[in-house]
């Protein structure tokens, strides 16, 4: 009654990572999505880098 709890079993770390067994395919999910939205990024940010350069040589082009 007077530990504040609420009556909550108090969990720590060990047990928050484990996942109550499934923490490597918690965690690993979570890795593998990680790894691909910064593939994904990256991959936007050089057909981003590509585009821009193909219009400005477009642009020189119609230029002169």
């Amino acid at each position: 009654m007077g530990d504040g709890s609420g009556g909550r079993a108090k969990m720590n770390w060990s047990d928050f990572f484990t996942m109550g067994g499934y923490g490597f395919y918690v965690w690993g999910s979570y890795g593998v999505t990680a790894l691909l939205i910064i593939i994904e990024i990256i991959w936007v940010l050089q057909r981003r880098k590509a585009l821009l350069n193909r219009l400005a040589r477009m642009s020189r082009l119609s230029k002169g």
